[in-house]
Parts: structure tokens; sequence; C-alpha cells
């Protein structure tokens, strides 16, 4: 062979071993985005569902609540019901209190949503993921647009659940095990906060309210059975374990509801969780709970997470957290306190110390001797103080009929906070979008799946190996 020849084939040969190379790296990098989807459910979460009569193959609930900024997975029980299984702080969430409205907002979605197998992403570029299936039938109706909002690894936010990796992983197996053991559709519940008597109350002047008190509903039910809601919307309202009376009937998102029936049992069930919220609601009212609006520069992240991890998007909308703002039907010129939060703070710690004043009035008008000619029937007026109290009694049994006189409920006047602060503070501008360059994420990733794919194959079902090939 002369040596044109002899360096023709080295050539050859060089480029055949290049395109071995080639193949096998894309092989590679093909199971090691695999071996995120089929990674372990880590022991001791097997161990909880031992301990709480539940397995990896039982049907799965999530919730969520974004001022707490904690995730929930729920599973089902031998007896139906369904138990908390594991509570994962979440690493990021962008926005505001408040449901998603529009394309950009960077507003994380509120309401109940559906999650299908076809929508989880074992090839994500965040790790892992799976879409919330935003906008349901609800945002539709009122005209709500945006997509591909997710659970996600790598804690970054613009308007999705933002997890670490590790926190993704362990979610992602959990569901891939509910899917393999035949569930069909995980509910996921995504609220704005936890739905306690304290929050509504503080809460109960913000413009979102009336939308909550839907959620809130949807709560009552989850309460009462301990299962997730049958979850329907008409007239643009949701509508939970309810059925239209006349079986050919349809529930229309943007029609008027149909005539609907509910089980009776339930219904009682549900009035009554319903009616001792409201009345502990009421009671915080007329003690003095201030009405405010949370105020946040971009969303917010738990608490555990603070201060010591590096990954997370925009670190310096999260320094500061939400403000509570007093809500307030004032005439004082819009934007008296643009950009001062200072003064947001000054005139919180004032509307308390006025508040802490008004229930020491209450109490010293309830130890205080009665009057003569008392009727016995109490009023609150608008200053908020409580001049006629029962004989013996404490001040709010006359307010809600606990006491031995029959004596008609008052009617509880609305708390107006003294300080005169605008109830249209401006939100913040959106933040800036936090860059990652692919090459350091996927170094990041494939160093994190070291030593995982060889543990995690042989514990994951023959199941849900079967849904991902």
């Amino acid at each position: 062979m002369n040596l044109i020849g002899k360096i023709r084939s080295s050539w050859m040969h060089l480029a055949a071993g290049l395109v071995m190379l080639t193949s096998l790296a894309a092989c590679n990098s093909q199971s090691v985005s695999d071996s995120r989807a089929y990674m372990a459910i880590p022991p001791a979460t097997l161990a909880k569902m031992k301990v709480l009569g539940t397995s990896p193959s039982a049907r799965m609930l999530i919730r969520t609540y974004k001022k707490e900024a904690v995730f929930e997975v729920w599973k089902q029980k031998t007896d139906g019901r369904y138990a908390l299984l594991k509570s994962f702080p979440m690493c990021r969430w962008s926005g505001q209190l408040g449901p998603k409205k529009v394309e950009g907002d960077r507003q994380v979605p509120e309401g109940f949503y559906t999650i299908t197998q076809g929508q989880m992403n074992p090839h994500s570029h965040y790790y892992l993921s799976f879409n919330v299936g935003y906008p349901n039938a609800y945002d539709r109706a009122w005209g709500r647009t945006g997509s591909s909002i997710m659970v996600h690894g790598i804690c970054s936010s613009a308007g999705c659940f933002s997890m670490t990796n590790k926190q993704i992983g362990e979610i992602y197996a959990l569901a891939r095990e509910a899917f393999a053991g035949g569930q069909k559709r995980i509910q996921m519940e995504s609220f704005p906060f936890r739905m306690t008597a304290k929050n509504l109350a503080k809460y109960r002047l913000d413009p979102n309210m009336p939308f909550w008190k839907e959620l809130k509903t949807g709560d009552e039910h989850f309460a009462a059975t301990k299962t997730p809601p049958q979850v329907g919307v008409c007239g643009r309202k949701y509508v939970f374990d309810k059925k239209p009376a006349d079986p050919t009937a349809r529930l229309d998102a943007s029609a008027p509801c149909p005539k609907l029936v509910e089980d009776p049992d339930l219904q009682g069930a549900v009035a009554e969780i319903k009616q001792a919220n409201d009345r502990a609601v009421a009671l915080l009212v007329a003690q003095g709970t201030p009405a405010v609006r949370d105020v946040y520069d971009d969303g917010g992240q738990n608490k555990v997470f603070a201060g010591r991890y590096n990954d997370v998007s925009r670190p310096d909308a999260l320094v500061t957290g939400g403000i509570d703002v007093p809500v307030v039907g004032s005439k004082a010129p819009a934007n008296a306190l643009k950009d001062k939060p200072a003064a947001l703070y000054a005139a919180y710690e004032a509307e308390q110390k006025a508040a802490q004043a008004r229930r020491l009035a209450i109490a010293m008008a309830a130890s205080a001797p009665p009057k003569a000619q008392q009727s016995g029937v109490t009023t609150v007026a608008s200053s908020g103080s409580h001049a006629n109290v029962g004989r013996g009694q404490p001040f709010y049994a006359h307010w809600f009929g606990l006491g031995a006189h029959k004596a008609a409920k008052p009617r509880l006047a609305t708390y107006v906070p003294a300080t005169p602060i605008p109830a249209d503070v401006p939100l913040p501008p959106q933040r800036r979008t936090a860059a990652r360059t692919k090459t350091t994420r996927n170094h990041a990733n494939n160093q994190a799946l070291l030593g995982h794919w060889p543990k995690a194959w042989p514990s994951v079902s023959s199941q849900a190996r079967a849904l991902y090939k």
C-alpha cells in the first residue's frame, strides 16, 4: 500500500472510531436522562407508607400552599381515605398571592388541576418535570391565558412550582408508581395559603377573596371526606361533589349551572365544617384582626432554604418576603407610600397597637358591672367598643348564641383600621430572568446522577418500566 493509501485508511479508521464514540455518547446520554425517571422511592418514604397502610401503587393526591411554600403528597389507604405521606418545602414560587390570569404575569396558578401520564416529562431541562394542566376549564371560562406551568427541579420560578432536584426526583417517582398502579389522573389542589380561620380573617378584604372562598369550599369537602372532591365547573364557578339532576345534562364552564344534586350526608358534613369556620372567622374579626394584603417583590420560598440554597433564582427578591399591607377604605392619595417599605411597616405596627388597645377595652367592658335596663342583646359599634354584655357571660357568648339567653345574634360591624393606608399599593416590578448555561446545568445534573442509576433500576416496578418504554 502506497503512502496515500495508508493515510486514507488511517483517516477512515479514525472516522469510524469517532462515529462509534458519538453513538455511545448518545446512548449514554439517553440512559442518564431515563435514569432520572426511574429513581427509587427512598426507603424512609416506603417505611412511612407501610405505617400509614398504603403502598407505592396506591392512588395519589397533591396539595400545595403558596404563602407557606409547602408541597404535600397524600396517598390513599386501604380504607379509601387519604393520608398525608410527605410535606416538601417548596424551593421557589414567583409572583403574588392570587390566580394566574395572563401569559407572562409570573403568577403561580391557584385552583384544581389534573395531571395525567402524558404530562410527565422525563427529559426535562429542569432535571424532571410535569405539567400541572393550566389553564383548566375554570381558567378558560374566565379568559385566562398561559401555558407550560410545571412542577420541576432547579430552584428557579417564572410561574412554576420549583423544587430541588432531589425533591422532584422523589415526587416524580411517587407519581410514576401511582400511574403504574392504575391511576389515570392525579388531582393537584393549589391554594394561596392554608384555609385557616386566621388567614381567612386576615385576607378578608383582599380582592381575590371571592375566588378564594370557592377554593375554600373544595377544601371543606376534602376535610369532610379525606378524599379528593369531584370537581366540576359551570357558570364560571367551581362545584364540588355535585352532578346534574338530569342524567343527560352536562356541565358547561361558561353556561349557567343546571339543577345540581349532591349526597345529603356529605352536604350536612360540609355545612357543619363551614359553619364552624365562619364562626371562628367572625370571632377573630370582632376581636380586632386587621385586614391586610400581602405584597411580595417576586414570590417566596420555604424558610428552610433561607440563606443556604445557592441555586435559587433572584435571591434579592426573597430578602424581606411578603409585607402585610393594611387595607382600608381611605381617601388617601394613590401611591402615597410607593417605594417606602419602612412606612408600610410603621403603619402596620401602629395598626397592631390600635387593635391591641381595642381588645383591652373590650376585655375591660366585659368585666364591668352591667348597667340598669340592659336588654341583654349585644351590639358592636363601628368604633370597635363593646358596651352591652350579659351578666356573668363572656362577651362573645351573645354574638354566637353560646350562653343561656336566647337573645338575637348581633350584627357585627365591619372592622375598619384607623391608619389610612391606600388599598392600591403598587406591585413590585417583574423579576429579571435568571440565566443558567446549558453546560453548567448538564454538568450538575450528570454529577448528581452518578451512582443513582444502578441502584434505582432494581427497585422500580415492572409496570412503571413498561410505561416509559
